[in-house]
């Protein structure tokens, strides 16, 4: 006899019930209750920085397109479902006592609402919760406009690549989505209800189900049809075969383009045979259209533009691809920022028959040399300026200038910051922690062209514990406000890179009104945040929120806390701005600056785009990587991109954390788009104070990415640009151990000499070297000064002529004899590191490099590296040999080593400036532990100082290590000249009246 098929799933007892209920419930808690808790706390954050309307706006447009998603995959397949089951067969044959069919079948039917409402619900939450992340997509088509720039294959504005065809993609794929989804949904439903039977041989299928299926797929490859057509436009940004250029190449236009014209017309035609499977009952129609759609895809999709390329193109490649290389070379360029108007091409060109210090821009270059060196020198700021063990610095320091007294500097700066990860013992208590350690103190900056005093023995340790350290520039609250330098209103630092390395990064201040400060200011004095920011944690309600959001029971008990009281979190400046435009891209380095006496953390940010048409399209990380970048764990943006524009400033209070966007690009379409999304969020560039302006940097990541482009980019001709023959590399980084480890050279910051006005301009510069080779090929810099901000000057050397590039130029440096012969002594009791190696090119002709060594000591101690030598490498344009070295304890020294005397008289001495500084060693030279309020005097001297003492007697002790050199190397001649070279030095000290 056989048995009964199973009637459904076993029933539940009541008490399982209830329990499965309120598993269920608990469950939905710990899934939705985290979010709900992370939207109120956001929306608290968003209401203190006043960016509220931004997180309310990306809030609605995530959760419409949640819903319109939703419903339409959902309604989708649950019209095919429903459809399916409304033309099930009134009587379905049983295969058997054992049908399979028959068990799900039963199941279905008696829930037949749960099955028919809960897939298509759960389908369409799922790809709501996808498509919800598209955000941006929909409002830059709702608020993109034109770039005035039409490409020059389909002869559309670029807007429509940047902003609509993103949007009709999104909702193509959407429509794809939902249409396999029900075509699937719908099988299952047929088979389950017996509208699709696979028993026999042929199995069946009856005539509602042909037609919904084949609605369904004839759609589908009608879509396919739609989506031939917009694989047009995407040709532009096609990087499918040449890996020289991006863009559509000979083989797209000339093959791939008309192949998806003829797919389309094709998908057309398998569309229509598809929606006549309606009307007749032989599906072999259809299935022939689909083998020629598929037949026509292999071979007029793929195999004809195989044989187009191999056999037309490979051949003749240099010319067949010329347009497409020269459509690529144009775009690239409007794409990056580097076109002609903002990149002036000069030959370098020296003749050498004057002296640098002949030169005024010379003299002003020389006299900034950059010594110091700000991701060297962390160690030493923490060592001799942390004061207490919760305060720190950042790994990599920074570089900004500062006009003081009329005189323009470049200095070391950085802000002493709280270090919640360097608290020990009782400090790391919640209460300490979170209440009592919340904020740094002062702004700490140093000359970046001088320390205190030279170290003359660095093989003696103990001799120069008070030399080769940075001249520091304090201003806190315990330096009075008339002895800082740099003037600071309020030296308190609550947010900051180092602050926010602590997880979690919050700090509880304010109080109850009856209580004492509570908040660590000094040994002796507390002090109470009086700033406007934090969100206030007074009321239960907050409080319960911020102890889900931290699980931190504290928050709700703590007697600390009072109706006053306010939590400081997200305090990572470069976070802050990411949370409060996330339409932008922040770059990787923030640095602190005083503005009007307080203390701002500046933070650049981008806009930018992945498909502009025939754009080289690179991966932004990769661009921007950098030896530093491995030393210091430097965040680094994440994404492919084909358009860049530092289009926003952004700047962070240090004290009260607000927020302000400025616009500093008004021709950049995409940052308009973004204004018309959220139009209160950024400033106008009229809001930009005149001080502000001034600590504006140009940018090190856009720089990175732009160096890059003008490797390939500056070449005009397409032949030459197909055969890379005049191409450039960035070097690799010769302080590195091993030969740069194969990390780029950073770019680097300098004053240099305008070369009209003899002033110093503060520049962001990299040398360049030729494709896969050592030697310099150029020099790139661009203007960070708000007169001529942001534009690119590119000296092109000669290549008649080879000059030594950074790796070469280190080499030589490190092999000479002297170099060589100290390096050893100074090993045996010191760790040694070479600081950035700077390439300055000199007006009067030739490249100087300029490079400085630190030491530090091999003791158990705490040590930190000190200046110790300065090395200095020149070669005069022209020259077939003869590159000159210099290696001294000071610039000075060094430079008239390789010039001849007077010189190093243009350099900056230690402890002060070049005219009046005492003589590096002597008891003047100011101690190295200096604070604000004894700083010499800063800034270069307006033009070749006069021959004095102090450069006389330099000069002396030049050249007497000339005299040991030429002793030592047993070269009679080298000997003669070191000779006639002190006689000269003794002769200038008499005149000067030594």
């Amino acid at each position: 006899m056989g048995m009964r098929p199973p009637t459904g799933l076993p029933s539940l007892s009541r008490r399982s019930k209830v329990l499965l209920i309120v598993a269920l419930v608990l469950a939905a808690l710990l899934l939705i209750g985290p979010r709900f808790i992370d939207t109120y706390t956001n929306w608290l954050w968003f209401g203190e920085v006043g960016f509220r309307g931004v997180y309310v706006k990306v809030l609605l447009t995530r959760i419409a397109l949640f819903l319109i998603v939703g419903v339409l995959v959902g309604g989708i397949v649950f019209l095919a479902m429903w459809m399916g089951y409304r033309s099930r067969p009134v009587f379905v044959p049983v295969a058997g006592p054992n049908d399979p069919i028959a068990r799900y079948r039963t199941t279905v039917m008696t829930r037949i609402r749960l099955f028919g409402i809960g897939i298509p619900v759960i389908l369409g939450m799922l790809s709501g919760l996808v498509a919800q992340s598209n955000w941006t997509t929909v409002q830059m088509f709702l608020n993109g406009g034109d770039f005035g720039t039409t490409d020059p294959q389909f002869h559309l504005d670029v807007g429509f690549y940047a902003f609509d065809l993103p949007f009709y993609r999104m909702i193509l794929n959407w429509l794809f989505v939902s249409v396999v989804i029900a075509f699937l949904v719908s099988l299952v439903t047929h088979y389950i209800f017996g509208g699709l039977r696979l028993s026999g041989r042929e199995g069946a299928l009856t005539r509602s189900a042909r037609i919904q299926l084949a609605v369904l797929a004839g759609t589908f490859v009608l879509l396919k049809a739609v989506a031939y057509w917009f694989d047009r436009y995407s040709l532009l940004s096609s990087s499918r075969k040449e890996p020289t250029f991006t863009g559509a190449s000979y083989t797209d236009i000339n093959a791939v383009l008309p192949a998806k014209l003829i797919l389309l017309s094709i998908a057309v035609i398998c569309a229509l045979a598809f929606f006549a499977g309606i009307f007749l009952r032989d599906l072999r129609v259809p299935a022939m259209a689909t083998a020629l759609l598929v037949l026509s895809s292999i071979l007029v999709g793929a195999v004809w533009p195989l044989v187009v390329e191999q056999f037309s193109v490979r051949p003749n490649a240099a010319d067949k691809e010329r347009t497409y290389i020269e459509r690529n070379i144009t775009a690239t360029r409007d794409a990056y920022g580097i076109t002609d108007d903002k990149v002036d091409y000069e030959d370098y060109k020296g003749d050498g028959t004057k002296q640098p210090r002949d030169v005024p821009a010379d003299v002003t270059t020389i006299a900034n040399t950059r010594l110091l060196d700000p991701n060297v020198l962390s160690r030493t700021f923490t060592q001799q300026q942390q004061l207490k063990n919760f305060y720190g610095f950042p790994s990599s320091l920074d570089i900004d200038r500062y006009n003081i007294d009329g005189d323009l500097q470049d200095y070391i700066v950085a802000a002493r910051e709280l270090s919640p990860n360097s608290l020990t013992g009782n400090q790391t208590d919640w209460i300490n922690r979170h209440t009592v350690y919340t904020h740094g103190n002062g702004f700490i900056a140093a000359p970046a062209n001088r320390v205190n005093a030279a170290v003359r023995d660095a093989s003696d340790t103990s001799a120069n514990t008070n030399s080769g350290y940075p001249i520091y520039t304090v201003s806190d609250s315990f330096t009075p406000k008339d002895k800082q330098v740099i003037k600071v209103d309020q030296p308190r630092i609550y947010y900051g890179e180092v602050i926010a390395q602590a997880q979690p990064d919050y700090a509880i201040v304010g109080g109850t009104d009856e209580s004492q400060p509570r908040e660590y200011d000094s040994d002796t004095d507390r002090y109470t945040y009086t700033g406007s920011g934090g969100v206030p944690i007074g009321n239960w309600f907050n409080r319960f929120a911020f102890a889900a959001k931290y699980t931190e029971r504290n928050i709700l008990f703590s007697g600390a806390i009072g109706a006053n009281s306010k939590i400081i979190f997200n305090r990572d400046p470069r976070d802050r701005v990411q949370k409060v435009a996330p339409w932008l891209t922040a770059d990787g380095d923030t640095y602190p600056a005083v503005v009007d006496g307080k203390i701002v953390w500046i933070v650049d940010a981008y806009t930018t785009l992945d498909s502009y048409p025939y754009a080289q399209r690179s991966s932004l990380e990769g661009l921007v990587e950098d030896s530093i970048d491995q030393t210091t764990g430097r965040l680094l943006p994440r994404k492919e991109v084909s358009y860049i524009r530092n289009s926003v400033k952004a700047t962070v209070d240090a004290y009260d954390g607000t927020v302000k966007l400025y616009q500093t690009d008004k021709t950049d379409p995409v940052l308009r788009a973004w204004m018309g999304v959220f139009p209160n969020a950024v400033q106008p560039e009229s809001a930009i104070t005149p001080e502000l302006r001034a600590h504006f940097r140009y940018p090190e990541d856009l720089f990175k990415v732009q160096r890059e482009m003008l490797a390939k980019y500056h070449v005009n001709d397409p032949r030459e640009f197909f055969t890379n023959n005049a191409f450039w590399s960035v070097p690799s980084d010769p302080t590195v151990d091993g030969g740069g480890g194969g990390f780029n050279q950073p770019p680097y910051y300098v004053l240099l000499g305008d070369p009209k006005t003899g002033k110093p301009v503060f520049n962001l510069t990299s040398a360049m070297v030729g494709y896969n080779r050592a030697f310099l090929s150029s020099y790139i810099s661009v203007r960070s000064d708000p007169d001529g901000y942001g534009k690119f000057t590119v000296l092109q050397l000669p290549t008649d002529s080879q000059t030594q590039g950074p790796q070469q130029t280190q080499n030589s440096m490190t092999s000479d004899t002297r170099v060589a012969s100290e390096r050893t002594l100074l090993q045996n009791a010191n760790k040694i590191q070479y600081g950035n190696l700077l390439t300055l090119p000199i007006a009067a002709g030739g490249i100087l490099y300029v490079e400085p060594l630190y030491t530090e000591r091999n003791t158990n101690e705490s040590t930190f590296p000190q200046l110790s030598r300065v090395l200095v490498s020149y070669r005069e344009p022209g020259a077939q040999g003869g590159v000159k070295v210099g290696y001294a304890p000071t610039l000075a020294e060094a430079l008239d080593q390789v010039f001849g005397a007077g010189t190093g008289g243009a350099a900056t001495a230690p402890g002060g400036d070049a005219a009046s500084a005492p003589p590096a060693g002597s008891a003047e030279a100011p101690p190295a532990n200096e604070q604000a309020g004894a700083t010499p005097p800063v800034g270069p001297i307006p033009g070749a100082p006069a021959p004095n003492k102090d450069a006389a007697v330099a000069e002396l002790n030049a050249a007497l290590g000339n005299v040991r050199s030429a002793q030592s190397s047993g070269n009679l001649a080298d000997l003669g000249g070191a000779f006639d070279r002190l006689q000269k030095a003794i002769d200038a000290y008499q005149a000067a009246g030594g």
